[in-house]
């Protein structure tokens, strides 16, 4: 099937059950699809989605059918895997606390500069930026699964007004299943992934099952998926010590294993041993209900509820003269002597049970109005990490610890959206507005533990640290898509966002800060315009601002105490961003090709960096970082013979830092974590409906990940390398109803590093029932 100037956006069983599927087929409701003329992409159809119904700058996105063909998914973010631009800093499989979406202007320190929604619940965490305060505030990937997934849609910067200025990066919108007649589904998939790093070898595995049930009946439709992830990931930390830092001596016990190597700054150090190896156990369950009240009102409910159990275990390289294992103490390696602290080879263990709520109520007349009313609620129920303050071998069994608590952190929202079709004016005009309320509630609750750290209770009388506060954001917006003339449509639109924090204190064990209340008013313009150039072309430009305000745990998110500690400012400016791209766009024929020319200003941008010579990070506003790039994208099928896909991205972004009075050696360095050059690429072959074979490849090159780019070494722990990868699918349809796939993530093994090591060559296989 030819696509559309919007690529890849259109997205034996029991006798009673297959009767019960042809009966209710004659009841289906068409899906909401994109269509696409003048470069303005519509949407339509009743289903919850975040994206106003008209998009005005460049989209791309993946259906269902795409993902179960060429991408080995394991979790939701893999959708993304080989879009234009793209990288998700995910570690291993069932990465919870990581996993951090990286767009053309934005790297991986920088999770608050994207926003991804699924059904248009928000799933991006901005109770923070990064990882900071002892937590993690990557979007919660775990409430949607791979199974779920029906589209995914990523439109690129702050050109609707639709959103707040954390779509500075791009906008991801997930819309999952809601069946239009009865279905279900049964998966179990199993990876294996063979890794050596640093003379150490282990086969990390891992297993996933899947099962979802829905269907339509009348004016009602359901939808439940439940979910299992077993999963070992790799060692992610490593102990080291510099080699200069010890005192030349015969004292300490004498080891044996320790490492030499180079650190990101090229100085000599040694590895002492591994840690973070995560064993998670994780539960996911989703009920989706929808209600046609009437032919055109929908009302929708999801209600989500993820759990984790994961064990952080670490394992020393180093061996005493009795051959058993050295964790703590005074040591000697080679004539030096070093002094290991108890928490050297740390340990952790998690668990978490989050529950997400989501309402809407939303009309499909297609007529002169049309609206929709939505809230959502993010509660982290259960929120506790453990971890020993004492070495091991003492602390595999017991022994003094901390308690971390982050219950009834979370967020909600709450909104109203308008679409006006003027009548009269032949569809000149369509009109999209609304308004709402974002409120943010952040608690991290750090005590120590009375008796042993695996099941003690928290001391509140033993305080390490207690951070806390608030945040809002109250806003209006509106914006036109306007036909000026058969070939022109513009799209202007403005937000108004009025923001505050208050409530917000940090408490240590000897002294507690409470912080006054702040609040700012910002307006953010938008502009596009749409020009179909020839019948096969179309030359695009938009330009937004996007204000993205300070979060909870930047403005107030002081930790200390364990690996690391982090400083907060609650005097933060408001990062300003001015967004600009150009954009044509061509229909080949077989294929869709794209170049965009994009620009970025930022000026306060915010940044939590390692203070040197630390084990504390702080945030900070970085004056000015500019950004000039150019992106290409082609998709087409079939391409030189049946049943081959091609498609594949390049992408040159000069990201800079212009002006930084707090840190003038970072003038005129690389913005941390954007590299010069990325690419993906892909290509799928079916030579007939039971088989299809997919090889793709992800390039990306050098990074930094300090602001003043001192990290000159990317291949060592703590630093961000060029990675080149190349990744094998292969499916077949056994029956009409089972489907085997067997992959390799990885497959030529590359050895890469973003802080922590990606993972190595990974084997993947997976079997798969419909109904």
């Amino acid at each position: 099937m030819k696509k559309s100037m919007a690529p890849l956006l259109l997205g034996g069983a029991l006798p009673w059950l297959a009767a019960a599927a042809l009966a209710q087929e004659a009841l289906a409701d068409p899906a909401p699809v994109r269509t696409k003329s003048l470069g303005i992409v519509t949407v339509s159809g009743g289903q919850p989605s975040s994206l106003p119904t008209q998009i005005p700058t460049t989209i791309e996105g993946v259906t269902r059918e795409e993902i179960e063909t060429r991408i080995n998914a394991t979790d939701s973010e893999d959708a993304l895997k080989y879009l234009p631009s793209l990288l998700v800093r995910k570690r291993y499989i069932g990465d919870y606390n990581h996993a951090i979406l990286s767009t053309r202007a934005s790297g991986t320190g920088n999770s608050a500069r994207s926003a991804v929604y699924a059904d248009g619940i928000l799933l991006s965490n901005y109770l923070g930026n990064g990882i900071a305060n002892g937590t993690n505030y990557a979007p919660r990937w775990g409430l949607v699964t791979p199974e779920e997934i029906e589209r995914v849609d990523v439109m690129y910067g702050p050109f609707s007004a639709n959103y707040p200025g954390n779509s500075a990066g791009a906008v991801v919108d997930y819309v999952t299943r809601m069946p239009t007649r009865l279905e279900a589904h049964v998966a179990a998939g199993y990876s294996s992934q063979p890794n050596e790093l640093y003379g150490a070898r282990r086969t990390f595995n891992g297993w996933q099952t899947s099962a979802s049930l829905g269907s339509k009946s009348g004016d009602w439709s359901w939808w439940l998926n439940v979910n299992r992830t077993d999963s070992q990931g790799q060692p992610l930390t490593f102990t080291t010590v510099p080699v200069a830092a010890g005192t030349r001596g015969a004292a300490g016990k004498p080891v044996s294993g320790a490492l030499a190597g180079l650190n990101t700054t090229n100085t000599p150090w040694y590895i002492l041993g591994s840690g973070t190896q995560y064993h998670t156990l994780q539960d996911h369950a989703k009920l989706k209900l929808a209600y046609d009240i009437t032919a055109t009102l929908r009302a929708s409910y999801t209600l989500g509820w993820w759990q984790n159990s994961a064990e952080g275990r670490p394992t020393s390289f180093l061996a005493g003269p009795d051959g058993q294992p050295v964790y703590g103490g005074p040591v000697n390696i080679q004539g030096r002597i070093y002094t290991l602290a108890p928490t050297a080879f740390p340990l952790t263990n998690d668990e978490q049970t989050h529950v997400m709520h989501g309402l809407s109520l939303k009309s499909r007349t297609q007529g002169p109005f049309d609206w929709e009313l939505a809230a959502s609620l993010y509660d982290y129920a259960h929120d506790r990490q453990r971890a020993p303050t004492v070495a091991l071998p003492q602390a595999a069994t017991g022994g003094p610890g901390t308690l971390q608590s982050q219950d009834g952190t979370g967020w909600n929202t709450l909104a109203a959206k308008g679409t006006w079709r003027p009548q009269g004016l032949q569809g000149a005009h369509i009109v999209d507005f609304g308004l709402g309320r974002d409120a943010y509630k952040l608690g991290i609750d750090k005590v120590n533990v009375l008796g042993a750290w695996i099941d003690g209770p928290g001391n509140p009388q033993a305080p390490v640290s207690d951070v806390g506060g608030r945040s809002g954001t109250t806003y209006l917006w509106a914006q036109d898509a306007w036909r000026l003339a058969p070939r022109w449509k513009a799209v202007l639109g403005l937000r108004w966002e009025d923001w505050s924090a208050h409530d917000g204190f940090t408490r240590t064990a000897g002294s507690r800060q409470a912080y006054a209340r702040r609040s700012e008013s910002h307006f953010s313009p938008k502009a596009a315009l749409a020009y179909q150039w020839r019948s096969d072309t179309v030359l695009k430009a938009s330009l937004g601002r996007a204000v993205r305000f300070p979060t909870v745990g930047e403005l107030y998110g002081a930790t200390s105490g364990g690996a690391l500690s982090f400083i907060n400012d609650p005097n933060l400016r408001p990062e300003k961003s001015w967004t600009g791209e150009l954009s044509a766009e061509r229909d080949l024929g077989s294929g869709l090709a794209r170049a965009t020319l994009f620009a970025e200003t930022t000026r306060d941008a915010l940044y939590s960096q390692l203070v040197p010579g630390t084990a504390t990070s702080r945030v900070q506003n970085v004056d000015e970082v500019r950004t000039l790039g150019l992106e290409l994208a082609y998709s087409g099928q079939p391409v030189w013979l049946r049943g081959l896909d091609l498609g594949g991205s390049l992408t040159y972004a000069d990201s800079k830092i212009i002006a930084n009075g707090a840190n003038p050696a970072s003038v005129g360095k690389w913005q941390p974590r954007v590299p010069l050059w990325r690419a993906t690429g892909y290509a799928t072959w079916e030579p007939d409906d039971r088989w299809a074979f997919t090889v793709a490849a992800r390039y990306s090159g050098r990074q930094y990940s300090t602001l003043d780019n001192s990290d000159a070494n990317g291949f060592a722990y703590m630093g961000a390398s060029r990675y080149f990868t190349v990744d094998l699918r292969a499916r077949l349809r056994l029956t009409r109803q089972l489907t085997a796939a067997l992959g390799i993530d990885n497959a030529n093994n590359y050895q890469y590093w973003n802080f922590h090591p990606y993972p190595q060559r990974t084997y993947t296989a997976s079997l798969r029932w419909n109904l």
